[in-house]
């Protein structure tokens, strides 16, 4: 009981650190990206190539943890001092050709996501390709129930109706915030690439999910990270031999001279807008490794209003009355989620509890 209660306490701990990472990816990584439109870029490739190429940010915590895990095993074996031992060592990489093989599959549509998603956000305003991704928690809850067998309670159903009655609140009013000069036919073009990158990081967060369960041996969160940097690099991959034959890398220089924040910081904001988006996909794949894909939907659809706010604040796009329904709807379906799960974990608690009592009680009974 004590080792499972740690293990809680370990799990909610990264759930915590997790939702403040994903919540600085998932605010800035729109936000930034946006900026680098408006200020003249024009390569949507490029944009899709930044949501991963950080990717090697991760090695650094998997290279802590490799080295201690060798130190590790090297002190058992120091300490044993048995040869016959040897066999049975402690593996230092822990990936499976299986996990290894389905992460490389989940990095090829993670990369056609980020074209889609990068397409959206250089035609719409950041606040309506906010709204438009809200609409991703229905495709999560539909693909989780059909995958991983997700069971909802009246809480999470009411959750997920709440938060897209509000992508639907701020979706009747869409058209109205189409940028000036941007031609129709393009602003459709880009709200239905949305939708469809919506839909696709609906189906993968689920994928992630199945993956864990699947998996034949223990789920730690190294193996986490070590995910993580295989789907980013393959990714990456996509993105790159997408910017070949659009001849991205020629245009970046010339791209940079034209910047209207200048040179200098066209490159700064090619630099954070990679570290930025290496935050969300670590946070968001943090989350469902510590709670499920259903909460990491939930936590990245609670933080679209506020991704709209400062849309509002750095862009000066409109705050309409439909923005701030949305909103305080995004609260209330968060509210109402976090609520029933604090009362299944409560009544969980209490049946471990009364669980523990009666084996205590019939190991006692003489």
């Amino acid at each position: 009981m004590t080792t499972q209660a740690s293990s809680s306490r370990t799990k909610k701990f990264l759930l915590v650190i997790n939702c403040i990472i994903l919540a600085i990816g998932n605010c800035g990584g729109p936000l930034i990206t946006r900026l680098y439109f408006i200020k003249g870029g024009k390569r949507i490739w490029l944009s899709s190539w930044l949501q991963t190429v950080a990717w090697p940010i991760i090695l650094i915590p998997l290279a802590f943890s490799y080295f201690n895990r060798r130190r590790e095993f090297q002190g058992k074996i120091f300490e044993n001092n048995d040869n016959n031992n040897n066999n049975s060592k402690t593996k230092v990489i822990l990936m499976t050709p299986w996990i290894f093989v389905s992460s490389i599959g989940i990095g090829v549509l993670i990369g056609f996501d980020n074209y889609l998603y990068a397409y959206g956000v250089a035609k719409l305003p950041v606040s309506t390709s906010a709204l438009l991704i809200a609409s991703q928690l229905a495709f999560t809850a539909g693909f989780a129930f059909l995958l991983v067998k997700q069971k909802f309670t009246s809480y999470s159903i009411n959750s997920i109706f709440v938060l897209t009655l509000g992508a639907v609140v701020l979706a009747l009013h869409a058209n109205g915030d189409r940028p000036n000069g941007e031609p129709k036919k393009e602003y459709v073009l880009g709200f239905i690439m949305t939708l469809g990158a919506a839909a696709l990081y609906g189906l993968i967060l689920p994928l992630f999910e199945l993956l864990y369960k699947k998996a034949k041996q223990g789920i730690t969160y190294t193996l986490v990270l070590e995910i993580q940097a295989v789907y980013c690099l393959i990714s990456t991959v996509v993105c790159t031999i997408g910017m070949i034959i659009n001849k991205d890398f020629q245009a970046m220089s010339r791209e940079a001279k034209s910047f209207e924040l200048g040179e200098g910081r066209y490159y700064i904001v090619i630099i954070w807008s990679a570290i930025i988006w290496q935050c969300f996909f670590l946070g968001a794949i943090g989350v469902v490794y510590s709670s499920s894909s259903l909460v990491s939907g939930i936590v990245i659809t609670v933080l679209l209003p506020i991704t709209e706010i400062l849309g509002v604040v750095f862009y000066g796009e409109k705050f309409t009355a439909e923005k701030g329904i949305s909103l305080v709807l995004s609260i209330w379906g968060f509210i109402s989620y976090l609520y029933g799960d604090i009362k299944a974990s409560k009544v969980k608690t209490k049946n471990e509890s009364q669980e523990q009592e009666m084996i205590d009680k019939i190991i006692c009974t003489p």
